[in-house]
Parts: structure tokens; C-alpha cells; sequence
């Protein structure tokens, strides 16, 4: 009967590196939102805000996405939006924002204004 309710797990191998790299954008995404306080019920309150975390997982989205935006094809866009987004998110949620060109991921990206 459990086996019914267990997704059927898939070989590494078999899956395509679109995928992969797509699904660890997600995961890094969805991290840096927390990091952030952007996941909660309440986004204004700042609850649970971690700027340091958030510097960290947006640089390392940052570099997943700049280093493979060759291969994500259409995924690319809305990747490279969303990691837009969470760095303008930083820079609002920043007493002191960085410069521009010097948030996180920003050497890689270039400046998020």
C-alpha cells in the first residue's frame, strides 16, 4: 500500500541537466525568499529575515544562473527575473543598501537597480 503513495524515484542519469539546474534555481529561489522574510504570511513584518543567508544563497543563484544561461533555453527568462527580483528585494530590505554593482551576485550579474 505505501508503494502507492511513493513517487517513483528517478535515476540522476536520467534526468536532463535542463532539469537539474532548473530545479536547484528553484531551490536557491525559494531559500532566498525565506532568507528574506518574502515567504511568510506576513512579508511587511520581518520576521525571520537573515540579510547575511540572503547575501550568500542569492550570490550562489547568481552564479548557477550566469554560469549555465546557456543551456537553460526558455527557463532562462523567468530564472534570471526571478533572481532580479530577490536582488532588488535585498537592496529594499538593506538598512544600508550596497552600492550599486556590489549587492549580492551583482559580480556576476552586473547592477540590479
Amino acid at each position: 500500500m505505501t508503494d502507492e503513495l511513493d513517487p517513483p524515484v528517478r535515476d540522476l542519469a536520467d534526468i536532463p541537466a535542463v532539469e537539474v539546474i532548473s530545479r536547484a534555481a528553484v531551490m536557491l529561489m525559494s531559500s532566498a525568499a525565506e532568507k528574506l522574510g518574502l515567504a511568510g504570511e506576513n512579508p511587511d513584518s520581518g520576521t525571520g529575515v537573515d540579510l547575511d543567508e540572503a547575501r550568500r544563497v542569492i550570490t550562489a543563484l547568481a552564479g548557477l544562473v550566469t554560469a549555465s544561461v546557456e543551456y537553460l533555453g526558455p527557463h532562462a527568462g523567468p530564472i534570471r527575473e526571478g533572481l532580479q527580483a530577490l536582488q532588488r528585494a535585498f537592496r529594499e530590505a538593506s538598512s544600508v543598501p550596497d552600492a550599486p554593482g556590489t549587492g549580492p551576485g551583482e559580480k556576476y550579474t552586473g547592477p540590479v537597480h
